[in-house]
């Protein structure tokens, strides 16, 4: 508990939250990650404001912006080993952008054009079926569907 007491105190007077540090702590640890001054840092940027869908240069921009020091490719780090841990989810959407999803569950998304914007489809709304068989040896653990919309001119 010092190790935590002793990261959350050098963090930024600016954006620190005693308790949103320490529940960023203790979902990073939950996850087997060490909660790092930077990690809780970004964790606590990544999850206060409920499900979203952000880009790394996003997330380096608002950690910039509440005094959070931090390089872009800190961030890209990060933002890949909350993936790996389980606390994100990678989203391909085939855009010049790579999408990280604070919401891991199975859920499906638009993406608006011309802005990127991306909004999740509400669950129950989407039926998929008739998927082929996966490849021998293999099973499938996802299906992603995106759907493009546009603004009506």
């Amino acid at each position: 508990m010092k190790s935590i007491d002793r990261t959350l105190s050098t963090m930024p007077a600016t954006h620190r939250s005693k308790t949103t540090d320490r529940d960023s702590a203790y979902r990073l640890r939950g996850a087997g990650l060490r909660p790092t001054r930077q990690r809780v840092a970004l964790a606590d940027l990544l999850f206060a404001k409920g499900d979203r869908h952000l880009t790394a240069e996003e997330l380096h921009e608002e950690a910039v912006g509440v005094g959070v020091p931090c390089s872009l490719a800190t961030v890209y780090n990060t933002l890949h080993q909350f993936t790996e841990a389980g606390l994100l989810r990678v989203l391909s959407l085939e855009t010049a952008k790579t999408y990280f999803d604070t919401n891991v569950s199975d859920h499906h998304h638009f993406v608006v054009e011309g802005s990127n914007d991306v909004l999740d489809i509400p669950v129950g709304n989407i039926s998929v079926s008739d998927l082929p068989e996966a490849p021998e040896g293999m099973e499938i653990t996802h299906v992603d569907v995106v759907i493009r919309v546009r603004r009506k001119r």
